[in-house]
This record gives C-alpha cells, sequence and structure tokens, in this order.
C-alpha cells in the first residue's frame, strides 16, 4: 500500500499494565463515543489481518439526508509511536480511528477502512491529518477512488479522553481522492486540494462524484 505517513518501530503492549488502557477498556470507550454521536450502528463487520489484532467496522445510518457512516473500531487501541523515537512508547502517542461518510452508503467498503485501520500495526504509521493512503485498488466496488486523505479530527465525532499519560483517542475523517487529485495532492499539498473542492463545491460524501478541475 502507498503512503506518506512517517514510519515507526514495533508495537509493545499498549495497556502498559493499565487496566484503564487495556485494549478491551479503550475500546468499549471509543464504541461509546460512536453510539452518543450517531446512535444505535446498522451493521458491523470484523477483520483480522496475519499478526494483527482485529479490526471492526462498524456502520451508521442512512441518517435523514442519506448519509451512511462507516467507523473503524481497533485502531485506537493501541499507541502510534513518535517516529524518531528510538523506542516505541507502549503508552503515549497519538491514538485514532477513522470515520468515512457515503451518501447512500456502500457497504463493500468494509475491508478497505479495515486494512486503513490496520496500516499502523501492519506497515509502521503515524496516520494523521494532512497524509494520505493509497490502497492502489478502488475504495468499493467500481469506486473512481483509490485513496484517501486524511482530515482534521474534531468536527464529526469529539475526542475519548484516556487516562494519563495516554493521548486522546482521535476520529479522523478519510476524504475519497481520484488518483488525478492524489496526484495532484503529492506535488501541491493537501491544503491546495481542499481549496479547490471548496471553491468548486465539491460533495466529497458522492460516491460517484467526478474529480475536481485541476487546470
Amino acid at each position: 500500500m502507498a503512503h506518506d505517513f512517517p514510519l515507526f518501530g514495533d508495537f509493545s503492549d499498549p495497556s502498559g499494565g493499565s487496566a484503564e488502557l487495556s485494549r478491551t477498556a479503550v475500546l468499549a470507550a471509543v464504541e461509546a463515543r460512536l453510539l452518543t454521536t450517531f446512535g444505535e450502528s446498522t451493521g458491523r463487520a470484523s477483520v483480522t489481518f496475519l499478526g494483527t489484532e482485529r479490526i471492526e467496522v462498524l456502520r451508521f445510518g442512512p441518517d435523514t439526508e442519506g448519509l451512511v457512516r462507516y467507523a473503524t473500531l481497533g485502531m485506537a487501541a493501541s499507541p502510534m509511536a513518535d517516529p524518531t523515537a528510538a523506542v516505541a512508547d507502549p503508552v503515549r502517542g497519538p491514538r485514532a480511528e477513522l470515520v468515512l461518510t457515503v451518501r447512500g452508503g456502500r457497504d463493500d467498503v468494509l475491508r478497505a477502512l479495515a486494512t486503513l485501520a490496520a496500516t499502523p500495526q501492519v506497515e509502521g504509521l503515524v496516520v494523521a491529518p494532512g497524509g494520505s493512503l493509497d490502497l492502489g485498488s478502488p475504495l468499493w466496488e467500481g469506486a473512481p477512488f483509490t485513496s484517501v486523505l486524511v482530515a482534521e479530527p474534531g468536527g464529526l465525532v469529539e475526542d475519548v479522553e484516556l487516562a494519563e499519560p495516554a493521548e486522546p483517542v482521535r476520529f479522523l475523517p478519510l476524504l475519497p481522492m481520484t488518483p488525478n487529485e492524489a496526484g495532484h495532492k503529492r506535488v501541491h499539498g493537501a491544503a491546495e486540494l481542499q481549496e479547490r473542492w471548496l471553491r468548486h463545491g465539491t460533495d466529497l460524501r458522492d460516491p460517484n462524484r467526478r474529480a475536481v478541475p485541476l487546470d
């Protein structure tokens, strides 16, 4: 998988011996926040990749606007370590889950989302706003998008605070990109691409949208 996130070292036990930071406790708090924000889930699936912990994807909606939210559950169980650190800290480091919004829904995106959420474990990445991930294949069957831009958290789902010294869990929105948009972002940066989307009134939740004009 192509990406533009920094690499980091091996994972250790994320709990550091603390019950409050155990995988079960962290993911229970994350799921509770999602249910508080979106209501009861309308479906869920789980994927386990070789050598990784299970990643679940929860579906919420459609809501009154026809929007379906897909949220990962499992990525935040372990912190993503500072790529410059000689040893990965088992407690400190950013934690995140991913959220994708699609008008009308596309349930075959579930495996792609689980793949993206597993990249910190599989490839040793710190997934952060402004970065991108490229699957190299459509996000769902027939999709014009093969990659996503990671947007800023906080606007859709509030952070989940964890016991110190752990960092809060942030919910990172994913914005699908066409191959041309992804290439433009690599050259000109995320902010410039987002400004184009805004200027052209692009509906990033439209599963069939065309690429924004890049001339």
